[in-house]
């Protein structure tokens, strides 16, 4: 229930709470600037004119461009449709059934999906090894504001905090940092954590005795980030030429920051510019095998991907520059008509708007030359399959958006790829259940070798034997290469040979990344799969709060997360030597794959494994052995500040102590007093009750609840109300008169 309705009026009565409380109205400015709006109207993706283009198309894609997507697109479908003839010679030694049929079509969209996959990182291969990528060079003088924004959501203060002020400090430090303001866009609902929020940010802004850092909390968080973002843009939008948008957990060298500014003052056309943001902080070894797989193969692949690309690229969301008018004006997000999972708010709303501003004219591209962009992933399987669901909801709503007027066909592959990234798992477990029946059927079944109808030959239903294991090994080549580029890139560039522990270390830890992640891939199939089989039948995922720390997840959680890829497992390792053994053989890294799930889950997920490795050289990056600056000082700031937020008081107690921070907290609230006129919401009515009913402080925040806390907290007279207690029971005995 949202709301209780009351026959009455009810207004909350704003009055000066303590002696000394009072704060001049304009400190309210210290949490946030002056409005300068912008209108984002929702965008029509039934409709479009392209006379409604803010900016004409004016550099079309170069000749190398469309060289690099021949080689990829065209390399690919040349893999493909000799796979294809392959598979079909397979099958086709006494003729083709239907099942043998259904094999055939799966194998194509499966093959077909790491075909392009090996072109691009082909591509990319090349490209690093021939071509410089410089990054653009740092002026002297930048002549428009950017606004630097991080959209939080009930995060760690200390670790968001300090990221931020690492960067800020770096920035200053090259003495363009007049150029730029920076934003904490909170979304927090959590009470606590919004008020230690609103208590680092006061300390932070003393620390660096600034005034462009500005702090906004929302009370709901509408629409999540994209909604973040959007209210900003309507707000504030209007004082920006740029802006930077960061997540929770990234992390950008100062150089970099002025480097995305630069480039977008230079290129009037550009729209969204992207980084490649690497992996950084990670101590457990499901996370550190991420992050060495993100530095030694992701360049390939982001070189080859932004080739292709050239104009016509993506946004991740985070970690890039948006030419804040643009955005405005032509990003606004539509909400897909139905219910959630495919209806409803657009979740992996970053892909959209690179569609959609790219439709309007406007260039979108990654800057592959550069460096210093960092981020954070999740430190376990389990931690990533949680993530991973959001984001399988988003990406298959993009099948509602990939056919929207007037995109960019570039961008319709976008959309695609987004949305086998997720369908290529059930894909490949049909693939393999169709593989099993054949083998069932060759097993069990009497064949029919002379069926009727006149043949000169009797028919024999059977595979090629020599022609499947080719087969095989060329799946193995594809599926290998692009990690073989970018070893062979790391072992040539000397900077990562180095700071991946020398060369045999640097190959050694690239074989075994590669062998845990053959194991870790059909848990991780079927996973997904149950992902995309959960959103078909209607279900909403949700959204929740990213775990960041490497905190180990309880075993009996792991055990009942992995118990039914375990028991699958076994069932088919059963079925397969029942029917063949040659089955098992042929599916053995699935099999063992499944039935270990439960302790690769859960040894994957151990920092004292990741460190064990760390110590002994493997699985090491150049970031890991030499941190960057901004990271360093990122980690020593936030565990300076988890220091102090160890001690003295926290949430409604604070505010209830500290004169000072209430003043600056009330001040930060809307003026206006808000008028329920007798339809007040539920969590407000319950906080009044329990704070009338409530003879002591400790009392009181013992019965409410939180989201009764966030309603004192976003209250001016329920504040007045919490400050009426005392801090202790009064000692009525003493009180009473004697004789």
């Amino acid at each position: 229930m949202d709301a209780l309705t009351i026959p009455m009026k009810i207004e909350p009565v704003v009055t000066p709470l303590r002696p000394g409380d009072y704060v001049p109205a304009a400190v309210a400015d210290a949490f946030v600037p002056p409005e300068a709006p912008l209108s984002m109207p929702a965008q029509s993706l039934k409709h479009f004119d392209p006379a409604s283009r803010m900016r004409a198309i004016t550099r079309h894609p170069s000749f190398g461009i469309w060289l690099a997507r021949l080689f990829v697109f065209g390399g690919g479908f040349v893999l493909t449709a000799y796979g294809t003839y392959q598979m079909y010679k397979v099958i086709e030694v006494g003729g083709v059934t239907l099942l043998e049929w259904g094999l055939l079509i799966l194998f194509i969209a499966n093959f077909s999906w790491i075909a392009l996959a090996c072109t691009s990182a082909c591509a990319g291969f090349l490209s690093l090894l021939f071509v410089r990528h410089d990054p653009p060079v740092r002026p002297e003088v930048l002549h428009q504001r950017t606004a630097i924004v991080m959209p939080v959501y009930n995060e760690e203060p200390a670790r968001i905090y300090s990221a931020l002020e690492a960067m800020i400090e770096e920035v200053e430090k090259s003495g363009l940092g007049d150029a730029f303001e920076w934003f904490f866009l909170s979304d927090t609902t959590d009470p606590e954590i919004y008020v230690a929020e609103e208590q680092a940010f006061l300390a932070m802004r003393e620390r660096l005795a600034t005034t462009r850092l500005f702090y906004r909390h929302r009370p709901k968080n509408l629409n999540r980030k994209s909604g973040n973002i959007e209210e900003f843009v309507t707000r504030w939008g209007g004082r920006y030429a740029h802006m930077v948008v960061l997540d929770a957990d990234s992390l950008m060298t100062g150089e970099t920051i002025i480097a995305l500014a630069t480039a977008m003052e230079k290129d009037p056309d550009a729209g969204i510019i992207q980084t490649l943001p690497l992996i950084v902080n990670r101590n457990t070894l499901f996370a550190r095998l991420q992050q060495f797989a993100a530095r030694i193969y992701g360049p390939v692949i982001a070189a080859g991907v932004s080739l292709w690309m050239g104009r016509d690229g993506n946004y991740w969301g985070h970690n890039a520059i948006i030419r804040t008018k643009a955005f405005a004006a032509h990003c606004g997000l539509p909400v897909l008509r139905g219910r959630p999972p495919f209806g409803g708010h657009i979740l992996s709303h970053d892909f959209v708007e690179a569609a959609l501003i790219r439709r309007a004219g406007f260039a979108v591209y990654m800057l592959p030359g550069l460096t210093g962009s960092y981020e954070e992933c999740p430190p376990t399987l389990i931690d990533l399959s949680t993530r991973d669901r959001r984001w399988c909801q988003g990406n298959l709503q993009h099948s509602r958006v990939l056919f929207a007027k007037g995109l960019n066909l570039v961008s319709r592959q976008h959309f695609a790829t987004g949305i086998m990234a997720y369908m290529a798992s059930p894909l490949w477990m049909a693939q393999l259940l169709i593989g099993i029946l054949l083998v069932m059927q060759a097993s069990y079944i009497r064949p029919e070798y002379f069926p009727s109808g006149f043949t000169l030959f009797p028919s024999w239903p059977r595979f090629d034997p020599e022609r499947s294991l080719e087969l095989f090994a060329l799946t193995m080549v594809i599926l290998l290469l692009p990690k073989l580029f970018g070893v062979t890139l790391g072992l040539i560039n000397g900077t990562t040979r180095r700071g991946g522990g020398g060369a045999f270390l640097l190959a050694l830890s690239a074989l075994f990344e590669t062998i845990m992640s053959a194991l870790l891939a059909p848990i991780m199939m079927l996973i997904q799969a149950g992902h995309v089989m959960h959103f078909l039948f209607g279900l909403d995922t949700g959204w929740d709060p990213q775990r960041r720390d490497d905190g180990s997840i309880p075993f009996r959680d792991i055990v009942r997360r992995h118990r039914s890829h375990v028991a699958l497992g076994g069932l088919s390792l059963i079925a397969g030597l029942t029917i063949s053994p040659s089955l098992v053989v042929w599916m053995s890294p699935t099999i063992v794959g499944l039935i270990l799930a439960i302790f690769l889950s859960w040894g994957t997920g151990s920092r004292a494994a990741g460190v064990a490795l760390r110590e002994a050289g493997l699985l090491m990056t150049p970031e890991e052995r030499c941190v960057p600056d901004v990271v360093a000082r990122a980690n020593f700031l936030a565990r300076e500040r988890e220091g102090l937020d160890a001690d003295g008081p926290k949430g409604l107690s604070l505010l209830y102590e500290d004169s000072r921070f209430r003043s600056l907290h009330i001040a930060s609230l809307p003026r206006q007093p808000r008028r329920w006129q007798g339809h007040i919401p539920a969590e407000w009515a319950l906080a009044s009750a329990k704070l009338a009913d409530a003879e002591t402080l400790d009392e009181a925040i013992k019965w409410l609840q939180p989201k009764e806390r966030m309603a004192v907290l976003l209250d001016s007279s329920l504040i007045a109300a919490l400050l009426r207690l005392p801090r202790e029971r009064p000692n009525r005995e003493a009180a009473m008169p004697t004789g």
